[in-house]
């Protein structure tokens, strides 16, 4: 690998930054609410010495700000990154994950204009994904539901987003991913990638292309990856099969796709500032020391049975919880659908599609504070998880004179059960547990709950084209019913709630100036509905407390207004935007927690006011000529609490916390005959992690780079070489905030430092 690090460092300093220009993925979404619009520009007018395509589409002729990116932008990351990754260079949108691939999903945080993952909407072909967050009680995360090779592309609207997503939460945007059609002809894909930590990475995909005249087609693919941990001991594996098929009927078509997934990863140690300081960021699980990890939990139990002389944990450790032993996520997953839908400018347009998700999960640690009876002084803790998810969705529109009239609905019932169990450790020399194996036979549950949430939305949308103005109004509404039922309630809420809101309503505008240049406007409400789970949301307190959030502080679901302005331009050579925003946010919802993430205590849930959120964000590509491109955006945000918590947590004027003021991104690019490459620069101001800003993570600038070259052996068998960096000049800096949550104030285990250099070369062909 040093040979590797060398070759690809050499190639980026004598060869300046490169990237792929090519051409955005001609697959297009089916028609679901104002999809974004393709770029019309002919590749006829730029010039040869051009790139003929852009790096993202700007979503011209729609009434909000969005942007569309292609297959093209994910191609040139390290295989196997997240899609979600692949979005960071956008405006105003900030990901942060403590691997190189984005894919570690207790890591994994996205947030947009200052709203978090659990406040935007997700789909995959229109099917809900959830709410994007690490117990996904509705839903999966995206790098789950398919592999980042088959992703056609990625719709992100910064505000409110359509309003036929099928989302209930979706306070500060959509993020949609959109699969890849199979290929016309017969033929097959092959990909292997090897890099730092024995990264190996693995891809296959079959299309059988067209069968007879106009008639159905298919691909199969699966993926593998195995890497190890950058730091302590472990290692996260996934296998990952997706097909899809596509049959002509008539003026429709019918699709079917299927997705599994067996993802199984070893976390990394949450840290604090003080851990940071005392321990350095490359502190994390002793899984390689089990004795080690015995003994700190004989220290614990000692302290905690003789508080007023307490013995000193073993060196360099000051608590029981500067390590824990091990941990791990688990989760296996099927999703699979069939539809029927139009093309999208069909006079009748339309789709309806059925869908079903399956998910098995343990999110496992192993825990100091619970010791196995007769055995071991810890014990294994699991919070386990189990979806069965099936729904409908479906839209009717056409045209009638000046009018594009859309109608559409979405029905979904989920089932979900969720537990916290204990399983006994009977050795003290040896684990007895793998963490990487679903657990079973324990000593102890806590608790376990049947939760259900029965959701129907609907919208209504009309788009008047009058000249070189466009307007777009609508409006959606939608009932959520949840309920708790209890095996062994453990202290935890049992009931019923529900959000009820039939008129949300949505307006826009798009006025052409030009040939190469628009304006336009528009204004979302949106309510979030609440969420059915022992960890998050309304029944993860106790029972007198939910009992009080429906009598005595009745509890209010969020909501949020948002208006927005900006202005688009294109030539042949330049592709830009500039957009203003304002965002009133009500209702807030805090659920506060106390002591360590390992232990789960109870959250205390309750509205605590309005936020107000403004800013701006530009983006921009210039075509320079001879394969050389260049991408920058920038955002502001202004985002601040308007109410105090209570009169001694005052929050009143104080910054959201994980929301920086100021994100930059950047990426100079080649692509031109047999060479291409790319450097890219994402910076980041300061972020807070208490609601009070008393504690906050400093600035932050990473690099990325990509080098590549196409041959052609004998045989026209093409082949091509890919090398990827990732945090280029090995940056040591903290990248997610708020995996255990956010503290009124002071300082909280609940920062994961970002991953180092790492290298990895990939070799695609195919026939």
């Amino acid at each position: 690998m040093r040979h590797l690090h060398a070759w690809l460092l050499a190639g980026t300093a004598l060869c300046s930054p490169f990237a792929a220009n090519a051409a955005v993925t001609t697959d297009t979404p089916a028609a679901t609410g104002d999809a974004a619009v393709a770029d019309t520009t002919p590749d006829s007018a730029v010039p040869d010495e051009a790139p003929s395509a852009d790096i993202i589409v700007i979503g011209r002729g729609e009434t909000r700000q969005v942007q569309r990116i292609s297959q093209v932008d994910i191609e040139r990351l390290a295989a196997g990154t997240s899609p979600l990754k692949a979005i960071e260079k956008l405006p105003s949108v900030n990901f942060q994950s403590a691997d190189a691939f984005g894919a570690y999903e207790w890591s994994e945080r996205v947030s947009i204009r200052s709203f978090n993952q659990n406040q935007i909407g997700f789909t995959l072909d229109g099917i809900p994904l959830g709410d994007g967050s690490y117990g996904n009680t509705n839903g999966l995360h995206v790098s789950r539901a398919i592999s980042s090779e088959n992703i056609g592309q990625t719709i992100v609207s910064q505000g409110a987003g359509s309003i036929g997503t099928q989302a209930t939460n979706n306070l500060g945007g959509t993020i949609e991913f959109f699969s890849s059609d199979p290929k016309p002809t017969f033929g097959m894909t092959l990909n292997g990638t090897y890099g730092s930590q024995n990264t190996v990475r693995a891809f296959g995909r079959l299309d059988t292309g067209v069968l007879g005249e106009n008639g159905p087609s298919a691909y199969v693919s699966y993926g593998y990856l195995d890497t190890e941990k950058w730091k302590g001991f472990g290692s996260q594996r996934q296998h990952q099969v997706n097909a899809k098929f596509v049959a002509p009927i008539a003026d429709v078509r019918l699709v079917g796709t299927f997705d599994f997934s067996d993802r199984r990863e070893n976390d990394y140690q949450d840290l604090s500032l003080d851990m940071i300081r005392r321990l350095g960021l490359n502190n994390d699980n002793i899984s390689n020391n089990y004795p080690l990890a015995v003994a700190i939990a004989d220290v614990l139990a000692y302290n905690g049975a003789h508080p007023t002389a307490p013995l000193p944990y073993p060196a360099p450790y000051a608590t029981a919880d500067d390590v824990y032993y091990n941990a791990a996520g688990l989760r296996v997953d099927y999703l699979a659908s069939l539809g029927i839908e139009t093309a999208k400018d069909a006079p009748i347009h339309g789709e309806l599609k059925a869908y079903y998700h399956s998910n098995h999960g343990q999110g496992i640690w192993f825990t100091p504070y619970t010791a196995t009876p007769g055995g071991a002084p810890l014990s294994v803790r699991t919070t386990e998880y189990d979806i069965r998810r099936k729904g409908v969705f479906g839209s009717i529109g056409g045209k009638l004179g000046f009018n594009d009239i859309t109608v559409g609905g979405w029905y979904e019932k989920n089932d979900f059960r969720q537990a916290r169990r204990f399983y006994g450790l009977t050795s003290r020399m040896a684990p007895t547990r793998d963490s990487l194996e679903f657990q079973s036979n324990p000593f102890f549950t806590q608790w376990d709950f049947k939760y259900g949430t029965e959701t129907i939305q609907y919208y209504v949308q009309d788009k008047i084209a009058l000249g070189n103005l466009t307007i777009d109004f609508g409006w959606k509404g939608f009932d959520v019913r949840n309920s708790a039922t209890p095996i062994v309630s453990g202290g935890l809420a049992a009931g019923k709630i529900k959000v009820t809101d039939w008129f949300q309503p949505h307006g826009g505008f798009n006025y052409k100036l030009s040939e190469s240049a628009e304006l336009f406007g528009d204004f979302t409400q949106v309510k979030r509905a609440f969420v059915s789970s022992a960890t998050t949301g309304p029944f993860a307190t106790t029972q007198p407390g939910f009992n009080a959030l429906l009598t005595t502080s009745k509890l209010k679901p969020e909501e949020s207004n948002t208006y927005e302005l900006g202005g688009r331009f294109k030539n042949r050579w330049f592709n830009g935007l500039i957009a203003a925003y304002y965002v009133d946010f009500r209702n807030r919802l805090l659920g506060v927690t106390t002591g360590a993430g390992i232990v789960g205590n109870p959250v205390i849930l309750q509205n605590v006011g309005a936020v107000r959120s403004y800013g701006f964000e530009a983006a921009g590509e210039a075509k320079l000529g001879h394969g050389f491109g260049v991408f920058a955006s920038y955002s502001y945000n202004d985002s601040t609490y308007r109410d105090n918590v209570s009169a001694t947590v005052l929050t009143k004027g104080k910054t959201t916390v994980d929301s920086p003021k100021h994100l930059a991104k950047g990426e100079i690019t080649y692509d031109k005959g047999m060479f291409f490459g790319r450097i890219g620069a994402n910076y980041m101001s300061k972020r807070y992690f208490t609601y009070t800003n008393d504690q906050s993570v400093p600035e932050q600038v990473i690099f990325d780079a990509t080098l590549g070259a196409r041959v052609t052996l004998p045989g026209e068998r093409k082949v091509e070489v890919q090398l990827n960096a990732t945090n280029l000049f090995d940056r040591k800096y903290i990248s997610t905030i708020g995996s255990n949550g956010f503290g009124n104030s002071g300082d909280n285990q609940t920062l994961l430092a970002g991953a180092p250099q790492q290298f990895f070369v990939t070799v695609k062909t195919g026939f």
